[in-house]
């Protein structure tokens, strides 16, 4: 299955010059989704991870089902302010400015293996910042899963040296 295809270009958004690469209509496809899924979890199945770690918010849309089919834990990796217990927490820099993503200090024992999923890696910089939470916890990042990859801006120079899966480059 072609899943470029499935996938919308919106020219200009968000800002001029940018070419968004919008999923929704992969997300809405019934057999792309399904096809997108198990081909990750086909992809990821020889890292064997104890937990799925997702990044707010699209990193859930596919990092639970993959859970579910790896038969590994959910980790969700927040905003500031959105986890009620103790948090470790990561600033990382953007293109104007800085983010922070935190996780509960509780979320996996150390040494448990962890993959990373999210929708899309641009310039590693959200990606780069959940492997140092994973660290952080004491965890063995085991690799990285992308549904889309956009090649140009390298991101994966800002990513430990682990295995990365990605479906669709641009």
């Amino acid at each position: 299955m072609d899943l470029k295809s499935l996938i919308r270009d919106i020219p200009d958004f968000p800002k001029p010059g940018i070419i968004f690469r919008d999923i929704t209509t992969l997300l809405k496809h019934p057999e792309g989704l399904r096809y997108t899924l198990d081909l990750m979890g086909d992809r990821c199945s020889e890292f064997a991870p104890d937990y799925i770690m997702g990044m707010e918010s699209r990193g859930f849309l596919f990092g639970v089902p993959l859970a579910y089919q790896l038969q590994a834990g959910f980790i969700p990796v927040r905003k500031p302010g959105k986890l009620p217990a103790a948090v470790h927490a990561v600033e990382y820099d953007l293109e104007y400015g800085t983010d922070r993503l935190e996780i509960h200090q509780d979320a996996i024992a150390p040494g448990s293996r962890v993959l990373i999923v999210d929708d899309l890696i641009a310039t590693g910089g959200t990606a780069g910042a959940t492997a140092r939470l994973v660290q952080q916890l004491g965890g063995e990042l085991v690799g990285f899963g992308f549904i889309v990859e956009l090649r140009e801006l390298n991101g994966r120079s800002q990513l430990p040296d682990v295995p990365i899966v990605s479906l669709v480059e641009y």
